[in-house]
């Protein structure tokens, strides 16, 4: 991102008194999954008071927004770098408010950069349960510690009460701990979900450059540039591009600017609806990419760092794929065009395979398959009741 962050104010009191529970997600999909889990817990709690740094789908299901977080998400050692004095002030706030007016419980979604060290302060301010404070800690879709620092796993087992994962392998990962691990599913495959998209051979294909400012303007041009290439083979290939902010509306257009020969082939399309048809896509690795894999829509991931957070991230990560429906079911059901690999031309042969080779389509139908019978596999209980029992609350709300 080259504009600088906005500082953060202070965060406003709660509304009604001590919360009973505080979400910090700071990513469009963690904001969309403890937004699920709050409306399953009105269902049953419909008093149960809630704030949350997070964004406008918490917002929405009646949480008290104290600061929009998915608005300032970025990636990246560099970027992080870059934003250091937005974000020491940002955590300076959080840790503010949360000692002034100590939330019963905490729950942190994804986020691990921020979040597992305000888990780590909560402790050595006697603040958590784990500090011989009274405040509850939690932690839903953990970090990737089978891809990465790995050893973070003992960290969190010192400062966590519980973790909720939402792959079933990653409970092992937790076995050397004493850190309570369960999985509590998938939420891309809980039965009232609806997948964002769906299969169609004779819809438009998808182009998803993702939902952080800085990724989307490094990734958004090399899908343009494979589907320009593509659509010299078949003129009549439209697109759509699905964004969920206007932030991200903005980076998209003004790269779209620079390359009005495409502009009326591109839709640029809110991610407000479910169901969208594709004939099939190209996305960046975030969570879009699995909706696809179970979707249905045959394609390829495509991603490119700042040059120095790829560097660091070639040491560190040690994994075959980074699509995770590719570590799912360990061959790439989409193929990956990491950074040099992502050239134009490369993706535009992706495109018209998938868009022409029947193998394709009935490969990722199948993949869909397996990987829906994966993330079911072994869940005994659901996210919201999971934190509702992490929070010590009972089927007749007491406490």
């Amino acid at each position: 991102m080259s504009e600088q962050l906005p500082a953060p104010t202070d965060f406003a009191a709660p509304i009604n008194g001590r919360p009973d529970l505080l979400f910090i997600a700071g990513e469009h999909s963690g904001d969309e999954h403890a937004a699920q889990i709050v409306a399953d817990i009105r269902l049953k709690h419909p008093d149960m008071k809630v704030a949350c740094l997070g964004g406008v789908e918490l917002e929405a299901e009646g949480a008290q927004l104290l600061y929009d977080l998915t608005a300032m998400s970025i990636v990246g050692f560099a970027e992080v770098v870059r934003h250091y004095g937005f974000f020491k002030a940002l955590f300076d706030r959080t840790l503010d408010w949360i000692e002034r007016y100590r939330p019963k419980h905490i729950c942190f979604v994804d986020y691990p950069g921020f979040n597992l060290r305000i888990a780590e302060q909560l402790l050595e301010r006697g603040l958590s349960r784990k500090g011989g404070g009274d405040i509850g800690i939690s932690y839903y879709i953990g970090p990737q510690v089978w891809a990465w620092k790995a050893k973070r796993r003992f960290k969190m087992a010192r400062t966590l009460d519980r973790l909720g994962v939402i792959f079933p392998f990653e409970v092992e990962c937790f076995a050397d701990t004493e850190l309570p691990t369960d999985f509590v599913g998938h939420p891309f495959v809980r039965e009232s979900y609806q997948l964002p998209f769906c299969y169609d051979a004779s819809a438009p294909m998808l182009l998803l450059p993702g939902s952080r400012t800085a990724a989307v303007g490094r990734i958004f041009p090399l899908l343009l540039q494979g589907f320009e290439i593509a659509q010299k083979s078949k003129p009549e290939l439209n697109a759509k591009v699905v964004y969920p902010s206007q932030r991200i509306r903005d980076v998209l257009e003004a790269v779209l600017q620079k390359y009005p020969a495409l502009q009326s082939s591109i839709e640029l399309v809110r991610n407000e609806e479910n169901g969208l048809p594709a004939s099939a896509v190209l996305m960046s690795s975030g969570t879009m990419s699995l909706s696809c894999a179970l979707s249905g829509i045959p394609g390829a991931i495509v991603y490119r760092l700042n040059p120095i957070s790829y560097w660091l991230g070639r040491m560190l990560v040690k994994i075959p794929y980074i699509g995770i429906a590719n570590l799912l079911l360990n061959r790439p059901l989409h193929p990956e065009f990491i950074q040099g690999a992502a050239k134009p031309k490369r993706l535009a042969k992706q495109i018209l395979t998938a868009l022409d080779d029947p193998q394709a389509s009935h490969a990722a139908a199948a993949g869909a398959s397996e990987l829906r019978g994966l993330l079911h596999a072994g869940s005994d209980v659901s996210a919201a009741e999971w934190l509702l029992e992490a929070c010590e609350v009972g089927s007749n709300g007491a406490k």
